[in-house]
């Protein structure tokens, strides 16, 4: 009977995402990616970058490769403001990414949403599912370490 309790526990937890804005558009977050959101520090410039590559943010002694999504994804530039926020990734101790976000939206039950099975045109790193809230708003499931393993992602230097 144990056993059973923690296996519901566990389906919700996987259930649980983080709702976030993109520049005008809505994801979702899975909880279990994400180690810390922050408020976005002082970045350190690194010369000679992709635009979408905000720089480096040292938390707590860690460097973490700071992504801006809205140009990422969308490549929409995006100010940043009070509501601007950072997920940080930290991947078995040795990659360490920080994605910028433009607004919180809170934390969501993916059993809220309804899956929306119409293919997406333009594919899009890192989106793993299309969802419809229940007043028919579309969110995009997006995994931050679906990003980390894309290799255009590590790409930063211009060339």
């Amino acid at each position: 009977m144990a056993g059973d309790t923690k296996s519901k526990k566990t389906d919700k937890v996987h259930l649980a995402v983080l709702g976030v804005a993109i520049g005008e558009d809505r994801y979702l977050v899975p909880m279990a990616e994400v180690s810390e959101v922050i408020a976005i520090p002082k970045l350190v410039h690194v010369p000679l970058t992709q635009p979408w590559f905000a720089g480096l943010a040292n938390v707590r002694g860690h460097l973490y490769g700071v992504t801006d999504l809205s140009i990422y994804l969308c490549n929409k530039p995006m100010p940043h403001n009070m509501k601007s926020r950072i997920l940080l990734v930290s991947l078995n101790s040795k990659i360490y990414g920080g994605f910028i976000v433009s607004q919180m939206l809170g934390i969501r039950n993916l059993s809220e949403f309804e899956l929306n099975k119409t293919p997406q045109k333009k594919i899009i790193p890192g989106v793993i599912g299309h969802y419809c809230d229940q007043e028919g708003r579309l969110w995009q499931k997006l995994s931050l370490i679906g990003l980390l393993g894309d290799e255009q992602i590590f790409r930063v230097a211009c060339e």
